[in-house]
C-alpha cells in the first residue's frame, strides 16, 4: 500500500492517524487492539503507512503460496507454520534474530469476538526475543488510530499489564461491544513472588 493510497483510503473513511510522539523501536512486538473486525487489518496498514511505521503481520503459510505470496510479503506478511515443533512463540522470536528491523503486529485478543482474556503470546515473544512491546490502537468513537507507548517486559507481568491497561482504557473497537478487558489469564500465576521480610 503506497502512502498516497493510504492517505486517500483514510480520507474516504474519515479516519485520522495519530503519529507517535517518539519514533518506535526498529525491533519490537506491536499489540493491535482493540481487534473487533476484519477491517482492523487494512485500517492498521493504512495508519502505519501514513505514520511512517513499517509493520509486519502474521499469516498462515498457505497464504504465501503461489502468486499471492509476493503480494503478502510486500504488505509485510510473515508466514507461520503452526505444525513446527516449539510453537509459534519460538518461530517468531527467531524472526527477530534474522532481521535488523522488525515491527511484528500481534492481535493480543486473538479473536474478533469479545473475550475475557488476552493471549499471552505477544508478551512471550517479546521476552524471548529481548525486544520491547509497542502499542497500536483504533478508536471508533474519535475515528482515530495510531501508535502509543512502548513497554519493556520487566518479568513482572501484572505490573507490565497495568501499563497496557492504562493506555488501552477507553478505546473502542470498530464493532461496539466486542472489546473485552485488558488482562491475561495467567497474570497472577506468573508474577514474581513478593520478597520475604
Amino acid at each position: 500500500m503506497t502512502t498516497a493510497l493510504a492517505r486517500l483510503w483514510l480520507t474516504i473513511w474519515r479516519w485520522r492517524a495519530v503519529v507517535p510522539e517518539t519514533p518506535l523501536p526498529s525491533r519490537c512486538v506491536m499489540i493491535a487492539a482493540p481487534h473487533t473486525s476484519n477491517w482492523d487489518f487494512p485500517l492498521t496498514l493504512a495508519l502505519a503507512r501514513v505514520s511512517g511505521v513499517r509493520i509486519s503481520w502474521l499469516g498462515k503459510r498457505s497464504l504465501f503460496r503461489g502468486p499471492a505470496g509476493p503480494v503478502m510479503r510486500a504488505l509485510g506478511g510473515v508466514a507461520i507454520d503452526r505444525s513446527v515443533p516449539g510453537g509459534m512463540v519460538g518461530q517468531l522470536a527467531a524472526e527477530f534474530e534474522r532481521h535488523e528491523r522488525l515491527v511484528l503486529v500481534v492481535p493480543a485478543e486473538g479473536t474478533r469476538s469479545r473475550t475475557e482474556y488476552w493471549k499471552s503470546g505477544f508478551y512471550r515473544i517479546a521476552e524471548q526475543a529481548g525486544v520491547p512491546i509497542a502499542c497500536a490502537f483504533v478508536d471508533r468513537r474519535t475515528r482515530t488510530g495510531g501508535f502509543g507507548p512502548v513497554v519493556v517486559p520487566s518479568g513482572d507481568v501484572a505490573a507490565d499489564m497495568d501499563l497496557l491497561r492504562s493506555f488501552y482504557a477507553g478505546w473502542d473497537g470498530l464493532k461496539a461491544g466486542r472489546s473485552g478487558p485488558v488482562r491475561l489469564l495467567d497474570e497472577e500465576a506468573v508474577a514474581p513472588a513478593a520478597p520475604a521480610d
